[in-house]
């Protein structure tokens, strides 16, 4: 083991000399960061808008979970699978990819009303960079507005101490967005809600029998759950789950 250490350090302190001693074309290319004062007001602007840029990015996972549908499918997949009572299959990983992808169906109309009214003409120079934003803005608004319950818009209007508005337009996006996150979190819950209630039966079902059979050390859940696994496959469960959860957006 000593002589294996010995030969690493010699061969870590070869390597460098031998990368000073190598041809000029496998050179690193030199990498500089610096930050300086902006000469001119464009210059101002533009480190502005970069900066920008690297926000939205760095906020990109958080506006995909709350200006989208994924808040909805990935807690009802969640039900889904507490409800069959396996707790780990699938796995967070399969459900989370699965939410993206259902997402993005989804978010397909929407997303392409974007792509044809501001991201393509901005692209074509056709519209300026403000009024592709504005055209994004409205694109994600009509989708929130359409999936958000009155009564939580009026409970942030209230909290908010404004007026009642009289057309959506005049909703702020500030107040749109945990309004449509709430009443995602309530169609999600009473989705799963309807999803748990076949297999509460079948788990009290299985319960009352083994009682009656006098096997009470015998945890019911182990009885159960081929039970529950064979129903959910009898009638297609992710098929009708799935299908549901896209219909549900309408």
């Amino acid at each position: 083991m000593t002589t294996g250490l010995f030969r690493l350090m010699e061969w870590a302190s070869v390597v460098p000399a031998r990368l000073s001693l190598a041809e000029p074309g496998f050179a690193l290319p030199p990498l500089q960061i610096s930050v300086g004062a902006a000469g001119t007001p464009e210059q101002t602007a533009v480190a502005l808008k970069v900066l920008a840029l690297l926000t939205i990015l760095a906020l990109a996972p958080s506006i995909l979970i709350m200006m989208t549908s994924f808040i909805r499918i990935v807690i009802v997949l969640s039900f889904v699978r507490q409800a069959i009572g396996t707790q780990v299959l699938p796995p967070n990983q399969l459900i989370v990819g699965l939410s993206l992808f259902l997402t993005a169906f989804v978010m397909a109309p929407t997303w392409t009303k974007v792509y044809q009214e501001a991201l393509n003409p901005y692209m074509e120079k056709k519209i300026t960079q403000q009024q592709a934003l504005d055209y994004t803005e409205l694109a994600a608004r009509s989708f929130m507005f359409n999936q958000t319950r009155d009564k939580d818009l009026g409970l942030f209007v209230k909290l908010a101490h404004l007026e009642t508005p009289q057309q959506r337009k005049d909703v702020p996006t500030y107040l749109l967005i945990p309004s449509f996150m709430i009443s995602e979190l309530k169609t999600a819950f009473q989705i799963g809600f309807m999803i748990y209630v076949p297999f509460l039966i079948l788990d009290m079902v299985v319960a009352s029998v083994l009682m009656a059979m006098g096997m009470m050390m015998l945890p019911p859940v182990i009885i159960s759950l081929p039970f529950k696994l064979i129903l959910f496959v009898l009638v297609d469960g992710w098929h009708l789950i799935v299908g549901s959860l896209v219909r549900s957006f309408g």
